[in-house]
């Protein structure tokens, strides 16, 4: 018998051990961090976090009364419920507003279903980008899930929007925060157990179908790579490209997607859309947060968070701007601290026409194949004629001319025509 609890106490002991068997690399772990938190989408994700965190802290805390001592008032209770309810909400209809472009594209993609099609959804719910049976029916479980979840925090944005706290219905809200918490967290758990998260063996029929793309385009068959591209015009060289200039001006959200686009970094559509709820959708969040909200002076800090979050919402803008110079090997610029992506973002910001128009003018400057730049191709034996005169300009006409060969003259022998 003791030997029996022995060996299950060894059993149950074994995967404990060997979880906690490996020692942390701390300075491992401290480099990876920091290599985290200088992407700017991370940081802005850590700063959204933080801000989630404490405001349901602060609700939590006087929802369970445990504020009663300093908030000694019924109505003060109230008013915090209020606002940190409010605020929490306008967080979470951002977030949703800000992913929801990407799972509409991914449903367009799931519906076209073609092959380069395949190939984006396969990198985003496949595990290692390979095929799996059953795949379209699996990702579209997950994308539709997803959408449930924008939807349903769409839906309690509307109840906490146009009902007050005393007339909101409690069994809608309480509907509407189940769905939109357990729609996503389902959506991961299926992501995992499905046959999407799971190993299989490649199976090299299925994964023919798919066209590959060739290394060179046609028209870049003869091309050269460029190995140290410029940008095109300093960042205030607005004369260089005045179309580009007028359509970063009047058109930016467009202007910004179809460069996107023609970079290879992503899907037109989604960028605009993203981009644009990035540089609008806060003011009006956080304006129709205020609806039921009585203390005038949290209104207006509401207001200018909204109006803060518009302002940064150009560093969309930036971070993009980072992953074109790194892509494709562009020139750092250093001026603030030394650091070229601090100097991109704040370029964005101070400026973001003409940053837009610097990296349009550079992206129409290049053919682009395979995340490189490629020189354009010139016409053989093109010369600019419009400098000369009229004896130079024949003179160089008559060079190029091509002319018929002399023929061959044939000598006959006398014999050779006597035997004839």
């Amino acid at each position: 018998m003791n030997s029996l609890v022995f060996c299950i106490k060894e059993k149950l002991r074994k995967p404990f051990n060997c979880c906690f068997s490996q020692k942390i690399c701390w300075p491992s772990l401290r480099t990876s961090c920091k290599t985290w938190i200088k992407n700017p989408l991370n940081m802005a994700l850590l700063l959204w976090t933080v801000c989630v965190a404490v405001s349901g802290a602060i609700l939590f805390l006087v929802m369970t009364g445990m504020l009663n001592k300093i908030l000694t008032k019924q109505s003060q209770r109230n008013s915090w419920f209020e606002i940190n309810n409010q605020f929490l909400n306008a967080l979470f209809t951002l977030m949703c507003l800000y992913q929801h472009p990407k799972r509409f594209h991914h449903l367009v993609l799931l519906c076209r279903w073609k092959p380069n099609d395949i190939i984006i959804l396969r990198k985003t719910y496949c595990k290692n980008g390979t095929c799996k049976p059953h795949e379209w029916m699996h990702m579209m479980v997950i994308v539709l899930l997803l959408h449930v979840n924008c939807f349903a925090q769409y839906a309690l944005s509307g109840l906490n929007w146009g009902f007050s706290r005393s007339e909101r219905p409690v069994v809608g809200v309480g509907i509407c925060i189940s769905i939109a918490i357990a729609a996503p967290s389902l959506a991961g758990v299926y992501c995992i157990a499905s046959p999407l998260g799971k190993d299989y063996e490649t199976d090299d029929e299925a994964q023919n179908h798919i066209p590959i793309s060739n290394t060179f385009d046609s028209r870049n068959e003869h091309n050269l790579i460029e190995y140290t591209p410029q940008w095109r015009g300093g960042l205030f060289d607005l004369w260089e490209n005045l179309s580009v200039a007028c359509l970063s001006l009047f058109c930016s959200f467009c202007a910004f997607g179809r460069n996107m686009q023609r970079l290879h970094f992503g899907n037109m559509y989604v960028h605009v859309a993203t981009f644009l709820l990035l540089c609008v959708a806060p003011f009006w969040i956080f304006n129709m947060a205020t609806i039921n909200i009585d203390d005038e002076p949290v209104r207006l800090v509401l207001r200018l968070i909204g109006i803060f979050l518009c302002v940064f919402g150009l560093l969309y803008g930036g971070y993009w701007r980072i992953q074109m110079r790194e892509r494709f090997n562009l020139p750092p610029n250093k001026i603030c601290g030394g650091n070229p992506a601090v100097t991109d973002c704040i370029q964005w910001l101070l400026c973001c026409w003409c940053s837009l128009a610097q990296e349009v003018r550079t992206a129409e400057f290049y053919d682009i194949v395979d995340d490189n730049f490629f020189c354009q191709k010139q016409t053989e034996n093109s010369e600019d004629y419009s400098s000369l005169s009229e004896i130079e300009f024949s003179r160089e006409r008559k060079q190029n001319v091509m002319e018929a060969p002399i023929p061959l003259t044939i000598q006959v022998d006398d014999n050779d025509i006597k035997r004839t």
